[in-house]
């Protein structure tokens, strides 16, 4: 299944289609250039996307990774190691994120 990006991003891939192929290249190649495996590698770029405070990124890679095999409850945890890190509200922020696409994920299961 394909995301579905937000409106405005799908409107810059469309008007800037090589730049968008650039930053998937790069996405990849970052993402195989080590030796982390997959599931690490993406419970890794969801931790910086709860460090960075990105919703739409913590969104984005909640659902990946349940695409991907891993359970709510690992993806959970990130957010939770997070909090003497970056603090209890923000952790908070990032776990109500979370829970946001599992229960939406498990509503259209």
């Amino acid at each position: 299944m394909k995301e579905k990006l937000p409106d405005f991003l799908q409107g810059v891939i469309e008007e800037y289609p090589e730049v968008w192929k650039a930053y998937q290249s790069l996405g990849e190649a970052c993402g195989t250039s080590g030796s982390l495996e997959p599931k690490t590698v993406r419970l890794v770029k969801l931790a910086l996307a709860i460090g960075a405070k990105s919703e739409g990124a913590v969104h984005s890679h909640t659902r990946r990774a349940l695409r991907e095999g891993i359970t709510p409850e690992e993806i959970q945890q990130v957010a939770l190691l997070a909090i003497t890190s970056i603090g209890w509200s923000s952790s908070m922020a990032a776990l109500s994120w979370i829970k946001d696409v599992v229960e939406k994920q498990s509503d259209t299961d």
